[in-house]
């Protein structure tokens, strides 16, 4: 049985980092360590900043997102197209679309996707809120952004059924070749997804 080298606090510490996605037992016990060895320059302040994270953070009641006011800031954000919204499966897929910049419309965040397996049905999935949105009116084109998944598909087909009657447009991301992609590298499945969604030049 290893001894014990360091107090219970600490041995906390490392444990809850250690369930922060990317760090796992040794990165955890690292960031310890330097967070404990800095303790005025990082630990306080950090210790600060996540409990008033802690206290203020919410999820939008608008799109899903996660902000520190509700509507978040992206809902009220005027610059903004309203009248497209790109449907995302979790918050972090809306922060990787806004740091590519492509677009500047609302979003939707529908919590996960579809998985009869796994126990998760539409009632589990922010799709009530996303058709109560459209069913508002102002909203011209719907784009569906979920992973190239079998769960993603079923999910993106159960939300063009729930839209059938309405007047939007509705689309999907393109899949198939990644920018810098070599053909030879590439799977059949993104192969035949490409060929299918090619375009015009």
């Amino acid at each position: 049985m290893a001894k014990r080298v360091t107090g219970p606090e600490i041995e906390k510490l490392i444990q809850l980092l250690a369930k922060v996605p990317g760090l796992g037992p040794r990165s955890a016990r690292r960031a310890a360590l330097h967070l404990v060895k800095k303790k005025e320059q990082l630990l306080g302040p950090l210790a600060d900043a996540m409990g008033e994270a802690h206290r203020k953070v919410c999820t939008c009641s608008t799109c899903g997102n996660v902000d520190t006011q509700d509507p978040c800031s992206v809902c009220t954000d005027e610059r903004r197209d309203n009248s497209v919204i790109i449907v995302v499966e979790d918050v972090s897929d809306l922060w990787a679309l806004e740091r590519a910049g492509a677009m500047n419309t609302a979003y939707h965040v529908l919590g996960g996707t579809l998985s009869p397996l796994d126990g998760v049905g539409p009632e589990d999935l922010n799709i009530r809120g996303l058709v109560d949105r459209i069913a508002k009116g102002g909203v011209r084109e719907l784009i569906i952004a979920v992973n190239a998944t079998v769960e993603g598909t079923t999910t993106a087909h159960y939300i063009t059924d729930q839209l059938e009657g309405f007047d939007i447009k509705i689309s999907r991301l393109a899949h198939g070749v990644p920018v810098g992609g070599e053909l030879d590298y590439l799977d059949e499945g993104t192969l035949t997804a490409a060929l299918r969604a090619r375009t015009s030049i």
